[in-house]
């Protein structure tokens, strides 16, 4: 594509997005709901492939199985078109379409003077994540990591609605400098964490009751920034998004070699996603391959080699 026509679908896009971005959050998510059927009927393989995961995954009968992945198709649909409502979302929705589950979690977050390493998954309102991000204080470094689109033209739009709110958006290929040297000038920086990665990238952990490979970019930025890991999600109750937190992990306090401490740390957030995923499961990204990347007959079932620096991406 050259760059007039580049620059018209770019242009084209963004009309669009304005206009879809002024729907009401109700408008929204019934039309998500209906996308999300229409993706059911148009993606017989996907349908197959995320009721056979749940039903080994989670151990429950065909039926419920069947009934969880139809609600996530309809949940990971109001997802993709959330992030036309990053800039009309944060903070300032507290007590009304916005709540907070742990007050306290969140006061201390505010109150911690320590790099901060986010950790969500692909678990509810995702999008948004990025734009609550943002709010935070102004005065430290605030980044969103993300993967980039295959189509520049999209990405570049994606980009803008997820910065909406104030937060820098880096791709992950490019990422691990520019986090290090946030976090060093005690900034904040949001990560997803649930992925399926390469082997280079990766360390073995149990995920759901299978082997899985999980990056490790996170955790060897947190541990070399000394940074607390805080995982954070932002999931659907009724009308209301609700920002739920786990018990952040100081990094000064985990010892061991390097790849012990890395692996625990990223065992640390895969828990976190877990547990999170078994709590609403209803709301999870099930259709993507999470456990595609296998670990070689050689290594041992729960680990692989911490990667080397000029390896590294997240």
């Amino acid at each position: 594509m050259n760059r007039s026509a580049s620059s018209f679908l770019l242009s084209a896009l963004s009309g669009f997005a304005s206009l879809a971005g002024k729907a009401s959050f109700e408008g929204l998510a019934t039309f998500g709901d209906r996308m999300g059927d229409l993706m059911w009927y148009a993606m017989p393989g996907r349908r197959q492939y995320t009721t056979q995961t749940i039903i080994e995954r989670l151990g429950v009968p065909a039926d419920r199985a069947e009934q969880l992945a139809r609600a996530s198709f309809r949940h990971n649909a109001r997802s993709f078109l959330e992030i036309l409502h990053v800039h009309r979302f944060g903070f300032e929705d507290r007590g009304g379409r916005l709540h907070i589950a742990q007050p306290d979690l969140f006061d201390a977050l505010l109150r911690s003077n320590r790099p901060i390493v986010g950790v969500t998954a692909h678990l509810g309102a995702w999008e948004l994540f990025s734009g609550l991000l943002g709010q935070f204080d102004a005065s430290r470094p605030r980044i969103v990591v993300v993967r980039r689109q295959g189509n520049p033209t999209l990405n570049a739009l994606i980009m803008r609605l997820r910065s909406a709110r104030g937060a820098e958006v880096i791709e992950h290929r490019d990422a691990a400098r520019k986090v290090l040297r946030g976090l060093k000038h005690n900034g904040m920086a949001g990560f997803l964490v649930d992925h399926n990665c390469n082997r280079r990238e990766a360390v073995f952990l149990p995920f759901l009751g299978k082997q899985a490979a999980v990056n490790v970019g996170p955790a060897l930025l947190a541990l070399r920034a000394e940074a607390e890991v805080w995982p954070i999600f932002l999931v659907r109750e009724d009308d209301r998004y609700v920002l739920r937190f786990s018990s952040p992990l100081d990094t000064r306090l985990v010892s061991g070699e390097r790849a012990q401490r890395i692996e625990t740390v990223a065992a640390f957030y895969t828990q976190a996603v877990e547990e999170h995923v078994r709590a609403f499961p209803e709301q999870w990204f099930w259709m993507h391959k999470r456990w595609k990347t296998r670990p070689v007959a050689s290594e041992a079932p729960k680990g692989a080699k911490a990667p080397e620096e000029k390896d590294l991406s997240v």
